[in-house]
């Protein structure tokens, strides 16, 4: 058997006042004088009293928690982004709670059925699919918060950094260092996101310069032993790529290294650039260029459109999207200073 339950009638025993007093004055509201309030809450505490959250979500309708659903949690971006939203959603006076969908739709589906089961205020969300989000939309369109964090979504609210707008600058900062044959390392799953895929092959375009598909490879999983067999892929081109944009840092790293133990140099004979600017980046072997993924911004953005649509009480406006546009950090990868 556990201890039991402190209530507020016990507190209204030991300090003599009524339990709707006790109530009001843990509750700190002004029509108790603070000596009573002081009084109370120092009885309450030498008998460590917890508020009944759950009664008060039955009153209040709100559980002050709101659903986090992380695609995966080794993801060095995620993980940062996961931290700084709690973060964020705890000056707000709400708990974060997390799960991950294992990079599949159908855990995806699974964890936001159970959010909602456990009657989340609201949700963020990085979807495994950018396109397939018919779940997601249909609790927009019953009126439940709920945000996600890539892209610009129909009827859903998005708040995103500008992966179009990264890969562009990624590429054409490879393009101004005189480099004509850039290949690319993506993941380009046509579930997924196309955005940095699309930058890559528009600012070449642009540029006069044709794709070729032979300086394309596919790390199809995140990672950098996956951009390391991707690199091995790649340069197997004939001729090789002079340069390589990396759709991740993990990536990019696991290229930098197949370039080294291959006898390549980095940026001589190879320049590379990554995407997210995650701490290790900067402490690479040849620390790696990239475009910058601005967790602060992106999370207080993202947490405080969310509470918006909670405010808005089911009675949510017009869905916004809000695209952060990233900045091009410049390392030794691709000739800048270390």
């Amino acid at each position: 058997m556990g201890k039991p339950t402190v209530r507020l009638k016990d507190i209204a025993d030991k300090t003599g006042f009524s339990a709707n007093t006790v109530s009001l004055a843990l509750r700190h509201s002004p029509r108790i004088p603070k000596e009573t309030r002081e009084l109370i809450q120092a009885a309450a505490d030498e008998l460590n009293y917890l508020p009944n959250q759950i009664a008060k979500s039955l009153v209040s309708r709100e559980t002050k928690t709101i659903g986090l659903v992380l695609t995966q949690m080794t993801n060095p971006v995620l993980t940062m982004t996961a931290q700084a939203i709690e973060l964020a959603l705890s000056e707000q006076g709400y708990v974060t709670m997390f799960a991950t969908s294992n990079n599949t739709l159908d855990d995806e589906k699974r964890v936001v059925e159970m959010f909602r089961a456990r009657q989340v205020d609201g949700m963020l969300i990085y979807p495994r699919s950018h396109q397939r989000l018919d779940h997601v939309r249909r609790l927009r369109q019953s009126g439940y918060p709920v945000v996600v964090m890539v892209g610009k979504p129909e009827g859903i609210d998005s708040v995103a950094v500008d992966n179009y707008s990264g890969a562009v600058k990624a590429t054409e900062h490879l393009l101004s260092l005189g480099h004509k044959r850039i290949g690319i390392l993506d993941g380009q799953n046509p579930r997924g996101d196309l955005d940095k895929s699309l930058g890559f092959r528009d600012a070449l375009k642009r540029h006069g310069i044709e794709v070729d598909e032979a300086l394309t490879a596919d790390p199809k999983v995140p990672g950098a032993d996956a951009g390391y067999r991707a690199m091995g892929e790649l340069m197997q081109a004939s001729p090789r790529p002079t340069a390589v944009f990396c759709s991740t840092d993990t990536a990019a790293i696991g290229a930098e290294k197949w370039c080294l133990e291959h006898g390549l140099r980095v940026p001589e004979d190879v320049a590379i650039i990554g995407f997210d600017n995650v701490e290790f980046s900067g402490y690479a072997t040849v620390p790696i260029s990239s475009i910058n993924y601005d967790v602060e911004n992106v999370s207080r953005q993202a947490v405080k459109r969310l509470m918006e649509l909670i405010k808005a009480d089911h009675q949510l406006p017009e869905p916004a999207h809000t695209m952060i546009d990233p900045e091009l950090v410049v390392r030794a990868s691709t000739g800048g200073q270390a």
